[in-house]
């Protein structure tokens, strides 16, 4: 491994830097006592913090400054620059935070400052809307862990257990089906957090555990093995469920979904011994599997109604750039098609052909895992109906992630989204919501998807469009799509812009909706 000072770039902060070389709104990126620091202005003051976002790494110094906040560019964390704190997932743990000291013109970071601990959150009494006096999360994954750690980091000292259906602690699900399957990522780096951090933070996990009812009126759920958990506030990120073949497409049940690290495991171990793998269906993860497992040396074929890959999405300029894609990377696409039969040796296709097939993988869709919900009598419609502060129909219960149906103006109306930094920004809302904050849930859905050394920035939401404006150039991989309806852009996607991608964010928070036209427009 090299030294890590060797790797430092910029200027010895510690040293002094003038502050007439920072400009107001601008940001440095140097080192001090052999960490990477980033120095940002703001009017006369000038912060200090950690270079690299908590999330992947992803430098700082290219991202932009709203506020005293500052955005990563790879997936959009942001960080406060006056304490270091992640105020927005997907970055769950804060960057450090230097001293800087300013003498004749010069500013200098001196020291890091340990990071401040929350005040403990006030405990509920009869009458208090506050904190609770108990909370359960139903689901481990991205809504639920960020729900949690949000709790703690609020102050909330109350009993807290996270019910987890996987064996494993919360894990960093995107990731399934991009390094880890393709083997460039080590399975040490999966989990979200050790199960020590749960330990130490005084969260009851129990892993492996379903839940087979809630009780609203005795305030308590009911777990698989009929124990039960009271509570005064409750949670529910059930998240969503691969929607799978037809018993009659694979009587044998040999087809492959990808929805959890134990699936991805069996993936894997199935790769090692097959040759040639038919994905079914060219969603996100059917293509992200076909990448992986072309990174594994498989030979890949995908089988898809549609005429293309992701023109429901992404619409078909930038469909056919991803096929381009996957098409020069060696994959075999079979368009228009479905599996009609699959058996131990092929994959039939409603055409007749047969495709040979040791390793088969669908990825269709999924569905919200409303049962529980609706079991309780709960309210949902094509998710679980939540208010702009996330509660359900019943007061103290609340819903994030996949599952969730919320209301936003921006949109048109109640949607549901199956993003991951969606699903971690509506925990953390929800969490802060249970301890009385009351605020509105309003973040701008982003997801971003890996195609081999191709990526995909999305930041709105579209579910259908009148027009599709590019700016720049998708075969040179730099450009900005704009979704637009009733003239108002209402996505962008972004290939090799990450800063249009920040910047087209922050336009639809503050609704400025000429601005964003004008970011997208084609040339």
């Amino acid at each position: 491994m090299s030294d890590a000072r060797a790797e430092l770039t910029g200027p010895d902060l510690t040293r002094g830097i003038p502050i007439s070389g920072i400009p107001d709104g601008g940001m440095v990126a140097g080192h001090a006592d052999g960490k990477a620091v980033l120095l940002a202005r703001r009017g006369d003051e000038v912060f200090a913090i950690g270079a690299h976002c908590t999330h992947y790494s992803g430098p700082l110094a290219d991202g932009i400054l709203v506020g005293e906040t500052v955005r990563c560019p790879w997936h959009h964390a942001c960080f406060s620059l006056r304490t270091g704190e992640a105020l927005a997932a997907p970055a769950l743990s804060p960057v450090a935070c230097w001293q800087v000291e300013q003498r004749d013109g010069t500013c200098y970071v001196t020291r890091e400052i340990a990071p401040a601990k929350a005040a403990p959150a006030r405990r509920a009494r009869r009458g208090d809307t506050r904190a609770p006096g108990s909370v359960v999360i139903v689901g481990a994954g991205a809504a639920g862990n960020a729900a949690t750690e949000m709790l703690r980091r609020e102050g909330y000292s109350g009993p807290l257990t996270l019910i987890g259906a996987d064996d494993a602690v919360p894990y960093d699900r995107p990731n399934l089906s991009k390094d880890y399957l393709a083997g460039t990522a080590a399975e040490e780096w999966i989990p979200l957090r050790s199960a020590q951090f749960y330990k130490e933070h005084d969260v009851q996990l129990l892993t492996g555990r379903r839940v087979s009812s809630v009780e609203i009126t005795g305030r308590r759920v009911v777990l698989d093995d009929g124990t039960s958990h009271g509570f005064e506030a409750l949670l529910l990120a059930t998240g969503a469920e691969p929607v799978r073949l037809p018993a009659a497409a694979d009587p044998g049940q040999r087809v492959h979904y990808l929805r959890t690290l134990a699936d991805s495991r069996a993936i894997i171990a199935a790769a090692t011994e097959a040759r040639r793998v038919v994905v079914i269906g060219a969603s996100f993860i059917g293509l992200e599997v076909a990448a992986s497992l072309r990174a594994r040396g498989l030979e890949v074929h995908v089988v898809t109604p549609d005429g293309r890959p992701l023109e429901r999405v992404l619409g078909r300029e930038c469909g056919d750039f991803v096929r381009g894609i996957h098409e020069a990377h060696g994959v075999t696409f079979h368009f228009q098609r479905t599996a009609s039969q699959i058996d131990a040796a092929a994959v039939t296709l409603d055409s007749g052909e047969r495709i040979p097939a040791d390793l088969v993988v669908a990825g269709i869709g999924v569905r919200p895992a409303v049962s529980l919900a609706a079991q309780a009598g709960l309210a949902e419609a094509k998710g679980i109906m939540v208010d702009q502060y996330l509660q359900t129909s019943a007061p103290g219960i609340y819903a994030a992630g996949d599952v969730a149906r919320y209301p936003d103006a921006r949109w048109g109306g109640p949607i549901r989204v199956e993003h991951w930094v969606a699903a971690e920004r509506q925990g953390q809302a929800a969490a802060r919501n249970m301890l009385g904050k009351r605020e509105p849930f309003t973040a701008v859905p982003f997801f971003w998807s890996q195609h081999y050394d191709v990526a995909i920035s999305y930041v709105g939401h579209a579910e259908r469009w009148d027009e599709v404006v590019v700016s720049g150039s998708l075969e040179r991989r730099d450009c900005a799509i704009g979704y637009r309806s009733d003239g108002r852009t209402i996505a962008v996607a972004t290939i090799g812009r990450d800063h249009t991608s920040l910047t087209a964010e922050v336009l639809m928070e503050r609704g400025d909706w000429a601005a964003l036209a004008a970011l997208t427009e084609a040339g």
